[in-house]
């Protein structure tokens, strides 16, 4: 168990992002309505996906490379220090800088909605703890190409939870719910996400 709660855990999250409309489904589900094609909706969700695990594998990147350079307690401690700031940036400034993209954008446009609004989030922060003990088992990595595969296979693994949550609910809420349930059955997400991230920063700090 103790060598598979991280996979777990990259899973979870994906799943979790998938969850929050500010990652996609909303934007699928609004483009098929407004161009009146469910096929547009499944369109939608490669872009997004591509965007976001761009997002989240530059965040597993930059833990490679840091990984190998600094000592890996430096590194957790640095890492939930970002994350706290983070959050704490995102309460109080998220709501106000949102990425502004039309109904009528391609999905290249897409795409790059997806990876600013992830890249925003702190999408790929949040997986900090996971990847870490991912790329670097039993201490530090003993080559970059060590820890590379690992890393790659955490963002594939989360970027399909992701995905397979995303599309879930953008065919629901499109062919049986409607977008109407919003205005009756809203979660605020934004601060789950904010607490989510605080919880995975505080665990680096203590780890």
């Amino acid at each position: 168990m103790s060598d598979a709660w991280p996979w777990i855990v990259v899973a979870g999250l994906g799943a979790f992002h998938g969850l929050n409309p500010a990652m996609g489904w909303l934007f699928a589900v609004a483009l098929g309505l407004h161009r009146d094609d469910r096929r547009v909706v499944w369109f939608s969700l490669l872009p997004i996906a591509a965007g976001h695990a761009l997002s989240v594998a530059l965040v597993a990147a930059a833990v490679v490379s840091l990984g190998l350079l600094v000592d890996g307690r430096v590194l957790g401690v640095a890492a939930g220090g970002a994350l706290i700031v983070w959050a704490l940036c995102h309460w109080r400034y998220g709501s106000h800088h949102r990425v502004r993209v039309g109904l009528q954008t391609g999905l290249f446009g897409l795409a790059l909605w997806s990876f600013l609004m992830a890249t925003a989030h702190g999408a790929g922060l949040m997986l900090w703890p996971a990847l870490m003990p991912l790329c670097f088992s039993g201490g530090a990595a003993a080559s970059a190409s060590g820890s590379v595969v690992p890393a790659l296979a955490g963002v594939g693994l989360h970027t399909l939870a992701m995905l397979a949550v995303t599309g879930a609910i953008a065919i629901t809420v499109y062919e049986w719910i409607g977008l109407a349930i919003l205005r009756h059955a809203w979660i605020n997400l934004d601060l789950i996400w904010t607490v989510a991230l605080v919880a995975a920063g505080v665990w680096l700090l203590l780890a």
